[in-house]
């Protein structure tokens, strides 16, 4: 099943210190595309956008996590807007190797203006890592704008230690965790999770024809051990129908695709796809799977009838090439230190 177009993350998602909370949040019903419903999370495990300390916008060096060496300010005038900066990763998150920093401002910012926000937003690297910041375009944002850093090479190297500044207006620290990187294989309905180079297999049941799971490389946005899901915000019925809650919630995309169990499964995955959308998984596999996975690890869908996911739909940042992620950077690229 899918739920496509989350109308409202949870209140823990994209970004501070990881928050065990419940909360009733707005989502869509599970299906391929839009939609309006509830989603109703017991132990959100996103964060919400980061508030960290002012930090100095010029001065010599600071030791400590993220190795920061060289912290002094860009030449040209330090944009206003940074002050409404907000981090989808908390101050002291350990994340997963697929997480992107992703930084959004509540109004659009001007082209000419592009090239110092990049530049004043400095990252900085226990790993000299070369990466770059790219303007994302967010089709389920109203309004805004959304630029994401990622490093050139396929994810971050695990261990890594970062370090963020927004300008004169606060450091954010944060760390990647293990790697996990689990494949689903829609045509032979398996998923292969390498986690640091140990391999597993889980069965799993993808979309069904005309409902298709998205293929391409998605993260986890957030997760939730249980989702409320209605097909009826998506327009399916009346014979083809669902309103109940399902377990163990990996969010993929901002559209509304997850993975996540399924009783259908239970029956079907390792044999057949029938969802609508999402990766089903069986009641006794879907709790471990879940238990495993941490916000900012890499799910990877082969072999679907569908496009790949696009760029702002959650985080498919991966999904470009390192020439078309340059496209869109103003400041082009960088190494970390």
């Amino acid at each position: 099943m899918t739920m496509d177009r989350s109308a409202g993350r949870t209140a823990g998602r994209l970004g501070a210190a990881v928050a065990a909370c419940i909360a009733l949040l707005s989502a869509v019903g599970c299906s391929a595309d839009a939609g309006t419903g509830v989603r109703d999370s017991a132990d959100a495990a996103g964060a919400p956008a980061s508030a960290a300390a002012p930090a100095q916008a010029t001065g010599g060096s600071e030791g400590g996590r993220g190795k920061a060496t060289d912290v002094s300010a860009p030449s040209m005038p330090e944009p206003a807007v940074l002050a409404q900066a907000k981090v989808n990763i908390g101050d002291g998150q350990t994340v997963g190797v697929g997480m992107p920093i992703s930084v959004t401002f509540p109004q659009p910012i001007p082209a000419d203006q592009h090239k110092a926000v990049e530049s004043w937003l400095r990252v900085q690297t226990s790993t000299g890592t070369t990466g770059a910041w790219s303007w994302v375009k967010d089709k389920w944002a109203k309004s805004g704008e959304r630029l994401d850093f990622r490093p050139r090479t396929t994810y971050w190297q695990p261990g890594t230690e970062i370090t963020l500044r927004r300008g004169s207006h606060g450091v954010s620290r944060f760390t990647i965790g293990r790697s996990l990187v689990a494949t689903v294989d829609t045509k032979t309905d398996m998923m292969t999770v390498d986690t640091d180079g140990r391999t597993t297999r889980i069965p799993i049941t993808a979309g069904r024809p005309g409902l298709d799971t998205w293929n391409g490389t998605m993260v986890v946005m957030d997760k939730q051990s249980k989702v409320f899901m209605d097909s009826r915000t998506v327009g399916m019925g009346p014979n083809d129908t669902y309103h109940d809650y399902y377990y163990w919630a990996l969010h993929l995309t901002s559209s509304g695709t997850y993975v996540h169990q399924n009783p259908h499964a239970d029956t079907a995955a390792g044999h057949k796809n029938v969802t609508h959308g999402c990766v089903g998984l069986a009641t006794t596999t879907a709790r471990g799977f879940y238990d495993q996975v941490r916000i900012g690890d890499v799910i990877k869908v082969t072999g679907a009838n569908k496009p790949g996911v696009e760029t702002g739909n959650g985080y498919g940042d991966w999904n470009l090439s390192w020439e078309q992620w340059l496209e869109h950077s103003a400041a082009g690229e960088t190494r970390t230190a």
